[in-house]
């Protein structure tokens, strides 16, 4: 399995790191060596760091708990959407709104706001605007909605923020750490791993390699779902077993007239 996830790895090219010339020396136990003026990550790192942080998300996930995907780099944008939809997690993928955790009541009413300029744009109401008020009004909407539809689902601050290259997010690295929130992020040599509380060395620029390493993560998220009615169900189960032996069983039965 560690074989198959090294070569899937190594083809998506999560080992290529930046120019020497920019790395951190903070990320010198994560690469493995230098090539043509650009470090190369020791896969191995990478594969320990993400063992690490799905196995964290899977429990989280488990536990009822959420995960917010960010990243609003271009080469993150379009995959942290996809996935995150697809385990069914918050995510932002355009801009990191200040105070987004931090001052996380007033971000819920503009939430509130968004989907009063739903209402007002889906039914007849738009129309006794004036032209004026009417283009204002689809200006706050998309602007919104572009910043603020990924969060719609996230009823309460998450358990844990994912992040792709936390030098473009550092503020978001920032509300999470001072909320005491764990942070799960990918980091390329440029990054301080001292910044994030499971780093995942890899190349955070290159389109396959983003895409691989959040597919994963989701994976682990929806693995982490699936078990939780799936222990609810057990316990149920054993409850309703232990019911009908109850019933079945003469002994019990014999207890029961004792007592009466």
């Amino acid at each position: 399995m560690a074989e198959s996830l090294a070569k899937r790895l190594i083809e998506a090219g999560v080992h290529f790191g930046h120019r020497a010339s920019r790395w951190n020396p903070k990320m010198s136990p994560y690469i493995y060596a230098r090539k043509n003026l650009i470090h190369i990550i020791d896969i191995r790192e990478t594969i320990r760091g993400l063992l690490r942080a799905e196995k964290f998300v899977q429990q989280i996930a488990a536990h009822g708990g959420q995960i917010l995907f960010t990243g609003t780099k271009r080469q993150a944008s379009d995959t942290i959407e996809r996935e995150a939809l697809r385990c069914q997690m918050p995510f932002i993928s355009e801009r990191w709104l200040g105070g987004t955790l931090t001052n996380f009541r007033t971000i819920r009413s503009r939430l509130g706001r968004l989907e009063e300029l739903e209402a007002i744009r889906g039914g007849d109401e738009l129309a006794t605007y004036s032209k004026k008020m009417q283009s204002s009004l689809n200006r706050e909407y998309r602007k919104m909605y572009r910043n603020l539809n990924g969060m719609r689902t996230m009823s309460r601050l998450p358990e844990c923020v994912f992040v792709v290259d936390p030098r473009k997010e550092k503020n978001a690295i920032r509300e999470a750490q001072k909320l005491g929130i764990t942070t799960v992020a990918l980091i390329d040599t440029d990054c301080d791993p001292d910044s994030v509380d499971l780093p995942i060395p890899g190349n955070d620029d290159g389109i396959r390699s983003v895409e691989l390493i959040v597919s994963l993560l989701a994976d682990a998220i929806n693995r982490g779902r699936a078990e939780a009615p799936t222990a609810k169900g057990e316990k149920v189960g054993k409850s309703k077993a232990s019911e009908s032996a109850g019933e079945k069983d003469p002994a019990g039965a014999g207890v029961e007239a004792a007592a009466e």
